[in-house]
């Protein structure tokens, strides 16, 4: 846990400082925030704005004289976030003013790459943004609008378009024609840092894709939260869920990293208009970690996850949790909709059967299962599906571990499918087949073996056999 923190705090294109003011408010005396108008933007507005480099220099000298003794944080926000990034490198590269940076929150951030967005919006944006000043508030009124879920309350939103209508035109076309396309991949690398991504659902160019896609490969610890029904202004849709989740990485920055990863194809596939609006939402909702209730006690949990490490093998990082989303399907009560009739009641016979797996563990090799090599589960697994295992009081009958070692196979592969990390290490293109449109579906045009059309995804080989 971070004592006193201090959260700098960066905000979106057309923002200022004051976007933080309702986060600030949730976070109270526990986080102090020290928010940052960019160059260009807010009480900053005089100055002509520059690239991401210059903005950094700019939040860099602010930090110097205003950084505590002890550790701090960078939260950014869209634009801000990508200024974030590239302090994040400053500081592992060992410039001595970055050298307290604990961590980054990254909200609905720009990309280390060229941000995904439509050419012919971009060019709309930085047209309206010289007009006349009826046709600025029109399109400001519209813009912040647009980047929300659900309106604002009437002086949040007020306040953002005065934001928007004071930002410098300067400023506002130098982010869209440059800041925003450029490319900081390299630069960026992985960074150790640790990270709390935070994306709206509801988000168009930069959602839960986006940072999956671009954003999480360059965080090795990360932790990724998708806000459903929220857009891009996160700091003023969701301040108290914000605030927690905060409270949470400060107490507890995620080890490792968390979340998987999507390629940039795959992303922009789930984006297209190829993909209805409906489908996009519901894969964006598996995207989500669950947060519980989970039912498995630490142990028994601790032992499904060696089973599906065996069962079926991830390889590197961006790995998905089977196991938290198998514990929080159990607690739920739901399922597929049968069982086999011998077995009890799905939760009951997963704590079972995993509490014989671990006693069967601990009688052969005197370890709990979750401690044992590769070959030593895998014999024990081959004597669940062989009905071998020797039974215990409160286990699972030995032919019974069969019936249920069965159903684990299938809800491993159901899981880890229903995740769009999942189908695009497939290639898996079925959800390009139609949009909203119901009179222009798309479909397919290549259907010849092995031909593949030029907006499919490519096949990536990132899991293990399956057992």
């Amino acid at each position: 846990m971070i004592d006193e923190p201090v959260l700098f705090c960066l905000h979106v294109l057309g923002g200022s400082a004051r976007t933080w003011r309702p986060l600030a408010a949730r976070l109270g005396p526990t986080v102090r925030c020290v928010a940052i108008d960019l160059p260009g933007f807010g009480d900053e507005a005089h100055r002509p704005g520059g690239d991401v480099a210059a903005m950094a220099d700019h939040v860099a000298a602010r930090i110097r004289t205003e950084a505590p003794p002890g550790p701090w944080l960078i939260a950014g926000n869209s634009m801000g976030a990508k200024v974030a990034l590239a302090l994040a490198r400053r500081h592992e590269d060992g410039d001595p003013a970055l050298a307290g940076l604990a961590g980054l929150v990254l909200l609905a951030g720009s990309t280390p790459s060229p941000e995904p967005m439509a050419e012919e919006r971009r060019q709309a944006m930085i047209a309206w943004i010289d007009a006349d000043p009826a046709t600025r508030r029109r399109e400001a009124e519209a813009f912040v609008a647009a980047n929300v879920g659900a309106p604002l309350a009437p002086e949040d939103h007020a306040r953002t378009v005065e934001d928007v209508l004071r930002a410098n035109p300067q400023a506002w076309k130098a982010w869209l024609t440059g800041g925003a396309n450029e490319d900081w991949r390299a630069r960026i690398g992985t960074l150790s840092t640790p990270a709390l991504v935070v994306s709206g659902a509801e988000d168009g160019d930069l959602g839960p894709e986006a940072q999956a896609a671009l954003t999480l490969p360059h965080l090795a610890r990360h932790r990724h939260e998708v806000m459903l029904g929220a857009g891009h202004l996160l700091p003023l849709e969701r301040p108290d869920a914000l605030a927690a989740l905060i409270r949470d990485f400060l107490s507890a920055p995620p080890a490792t990293t968390e979340a998987p990863t999507l390629t940039p194809a795959f992303a922009a596939l789930m984006g297209s208009d190829r993909v209805n609006s409906r489908l996009r939402a519901t894969l964006r909702e598996r995207m989500r970690e669950p947060d519980g209730p989970f039912c498995l006690d630490a142990e028994e949990r601790a032992t499904l996850e060696a089973c599906l490490d065996r069962v079926l093998p991830q390889d590197g990082p961006g790995r998905i949790d089977l196991a938290r989303r198998i514990d929080a399907r159990l607690a739920s009560g739901t399922g597929d909709g049968w069982r086999y009739a011998s077995l009890p009641p799905d939760a009951e016979a997963y704590s079972r059967a995993l509490r014989s797996l671990d006693a069967a563990a601990r009688a052969a090799h005197g370890s709990a299962f979750a401690a044992l090599d590769g070959a030593s589960r895998d014999a024990l697994l081959d004597c669940a599906a062989a009905g071998r295992l020797p039974a215990i009081p409160d286990g699972l009958a030995s032919e019974l571990m069969t019936c249920w070692f069965e159903e684990l196979r299938g809800e491993a592969v159901r899981t880890w499918l229903a995740h769009p990390a999942g189908l695009a290490a497939i290639g898996f293109t079925g959800i390009g087949a139609g949009g909203d449109d119901a009179d222009a579906l798309p479909g397919y045009r290549l259907t010849g073996l092995n031909e593949r059309e030029s907006w499919e995804a490519p096949v990536l080989d990132t899991v293990g056999d399956v057992r």
